[in-house]
């Protein structure tokens, strides 16, 4: 049955571009194994190399997050969008360190005349 799967920018430059992609399957699991057979360079940044989905890869079917509803085995009906949301990591990382929170910047001067 056909099913689509909603490709985050992120992502799209492995799937030529395609915001949505329409696959055949019955399983979140058969969408996924669809689209890396469509489009093989998207599967590094799914699964890792023992073939399990990474961790910061979430999948929504609706607004409920398939970890929720039996994982890669969620069954699909027709018609179903299932959103590819990959997780967005924050602090310290290749670009430095993160900035000092605790830093107090100093207020602006006040305008002339505004009292204050």
């Amino acid at each position: 049955m056909p099913v689509t799967l909603l490709i985050p920018s992120a992502l799209r430059s492995f799937t030529d571009r395609q915001a949505t992609v329409r696959v055949e399957a019955n399983t979140v699991g058969e969408a996924l194994a669809a689209l890396t057979d469509t489009y093989p360079d998207i599967r590094r940044h799914l699964y890792d190399d023992g073939n399990a989905l990474r961790p910061f890869v979430n999948l929504y079917l609706g607004e409920t997050n398939i970890k929720n509803t039996g994982g890669t085995a969620t069954p699909l009906k027709d018609g179903d969008e299932v959103a590819l949301v990959p997780s967005i990591a924050g602090g310290r990382g290749i670009c430095g360190p993160a900035p000092d929170s605790r830093r107090v910047m100093p207020a602006p001067p006040a305008a002339e005349g505004t009292g204050g």
